[in-house]
């Protein structure tokens, strides 16, 4: 199997690019990036590309999965700007690729396309958009993700969040299934859903543990 992950620098990004790195059935990831990227790995390639609103040019063909995991908070952020780097990234990626490839779209627990708040329906239409596109599209809404294996946010004050949780994160994640997940747990769901292409489209953070777990097992 061959996989590509977007957002590979970020938090979700680097646990998922991990797992993909591990996993046994899989030959080869591609990392599309702005800059360098500092994992090394046999199976590792990477795409360095500039405007992420077009990939005009870009060869995708041969893959089997997608793990759009790039993303940006909403906090200080006008809602063009946000639905720029939320749905026209998404999308533009969604049109690179090839007809019924599984497309994993990291979306967030809350997400709703008729909520009050601007991120919900900008996530929301981006879902929507993403399973009703040429691709096998999946929605993932995590809620808390605890990073394991040296994950980190590159949000500082998500990371400040994350790190004064680190006592209690594990307890979270075992105590409250159903609102929070992580990031190994993650990257595990997505692979389980590029081999399996369940009927089931979106995934919530019950639904994302209980695919990982069985994948472990």
């Amino acid at each position: 199997m061959k996989v590509i992950v977007f957002g590979a620098t970020g938090m979700v990004g680097q646990g998922v690019l991990r797992e993909c790195l591990l996993a046994d059935d899989v030959e080869e990831v591609l990392a599309v990036t702005r800059g360098p990227l500092a994992t090394t790995h046999p199976k590792l390639r990477t795409h360095q590309h500039d405007n992420f609103a077009d990939f005009t040019g870009v060869d995708f063909a041969g893959y089997d999965a997608c793990y759009f995991c790039l993303g940006v908070s909403s906090v200080g952020m006008s809602e063009p700007d946000y639905r720029r780097i939320t749905y026209d990234y998404a999308m533009a990626a969604v049109r690179a690729m090839p007809d019924d490839q599984v497309f994993v779209y990291v979306s967030g627990a809350g997400t709703d396309p008729d909520g009050r708040q601007m991120w919900q329906r900008v996530k929301g239409r981006t879902e929507d958009d993403v399973i009703a596109s040429q691709v096998r599209g999946y929605a993932f809404r995590p809620g808390f993700i605890r990073p394991m294996h040296g994950a980190r946010s590159k949000v500082w004050y998500y990371h400040a969040l994350y790190v004064a949780l680190t006592p209690l994160s594990a307890v979270v994640v075992r105590a409250f299934p159903g609102i929070a997940t992580t990031t190994e747990r993650l990257g595990r769901a997505m692979l389980r859903v590029a081999r399996e292409r369940p009927d089931e489209r979106v995934w919530d953070s019950k639904a994302i543990n209980e695919l990982a777990v069985n994948e472990a097992g």
